[in-house]
């Protein structure tokens, strides 16, 4: 048996509890939440017995063997080195913190406890991106040159997801007194992954970056939310084996819920990759078609979810990936997006 703690519970909890819920032999031990309004509901939705008012009172407690930390993005530095120091394993939602700083301490840290430590970046369910990068490892389109990466939501400009001006969920990633880092923190975190995991984790070298925030409300405001977290982003990468792409990322992406696409180019074939409502397709170029500039379907086998395989990560003790080191190292390519943006888009080596 498996006892998981979940630490804050907002929105994305809930997908967490369902999640974990639905694993055999994992039982959601105690919920945390400084909200004892919120924690109420959150515990009764998901039959979860016990609750606490603080994380201390429940490392004081101890009685779980992991914790999945779901608090807002500042949050995570200051409670997941407090989980780390009390050897328990940890799932800990993205971006890994709001600077590299705090990221790195937290991958060390994480290290020093032997523990397992995970970061949840979500598409690393999505078959096509482990058949994309399975497909790169094994060499089938030669050395990696270009790539092309986006993610798109239209949430500012349509209400499929709820009413962005209205509902806390959405305003507190348009300000940055609220912990967002907009954007580029939200999803730009997963596209950065998408695109480098896919092409066989090749590293960063340097980055150039524009981050734009537009006018959404009179004087910039509603009510104690100031909406001046970014809401485009658009960045020019370089990868260590010399490959360039762009990558950019928007909330203003009419008629586009949530996709992310990823496009491939090397030195003997090409892969194109969508994510569209919730389901993937991955497409090749290789061998004799390149001739003929002829696609076909690359069939991909469902893969585990990040959920899974943490908690098959627990029950073994082995390493899992994407780990703590995995964000911090995408957390210095934001902060160095961050700075090269201040910089009128100044290219700066990660």
């Amino acid at each position: 048996m498996t006892r998981l703690l979940i630490l804050g519970t907002g929105g994305m909890a809930n997908t967490h509890a369902e999640a974990f819920a639905a694993i055999p032999g994992v039982t959601l031990a105690a919920g945390v939440d400084t909200n004892p309004g919120r924690l109420s509901e959150f515990n009764a939705r998901h039959r979860i017995e016990r609750g606490f008012h603080s994380l201390k009172e429940a490392l004081d407690w101890g009685e779980f063997d992991a914790v999945t930390n779901v608090t807002p993005d500042p949050v995570h530095h200051p409670t997941t080195l407090a989980i780390l120091a009390a050897g328990k394993h940890v799932l800990c939602e993205k971006p890994l913190a709001v600077n590299a700083a705090d990221a790195e301490e937290m991958a060390r840290a994480a290290t020093e406890a032997g523990v397992v430590n995970m970061v949840n970046l979500t598409y690393r369910n999505v078959p096509a991106l482990i058949q994309a990068h399975a497909m790169v490892a094994a060499g089938e389109i030669g050395e990696v040159r270009h790539f092309e990466a986006a993610y798109l939501q239209s949430w500012l400009t349509q209400d499929a997801w709820g009413k962005w001006d209205e509902e806390e969920q959405w305003l507190w990633r348009l300000s940055t007194a609220h912990g967002s880092l907009g954007v580029l923190g939200d999803v730009g975190v997963h596209i950065l992954d998408f695109a480098t995991y896919a092409t066989d984790r090749l590293a960063f070298e340097s980055v150039s970056c524009r981050l734009q925030t537009f006018d959404k409300a009179p004087g910039g405001r509603i009510g104690e939310y100031v909406l001046d977290a970014n809401d485009s982003m658009a960045m020019h990468v370089r990868l260590a084996n010399g490959a360039i792409g762009v990558v950019h990322a928007s909330r203003f992406a009419t008629g586009h819920l949530n996709d992310l696409s990823l496009r491939l180019f090397g030195t003997k074939g090409g892969l194109e990759l969508h994510y569209t409502h919730g389901k993937s397709r991955l497409r090749a170029c290789l061998g004799g078609d390149l001739t003929s500039g002829t696609w076909r379907d690359v069939p991909c086998p469902a893969v585990p979810t990040n959920f899974e395989r943490f908690v098959a990560a627990v029950r073994s003790g082995a390493p899992v990936r994407p780990d703590f080191s995995r964000g911090a190292a995408l957390q210095r390519v934001m902060d160095r997006a961050v700075e090269s943006n201040a910089a009128n888009g100044t290219n700066l080596t990660v």
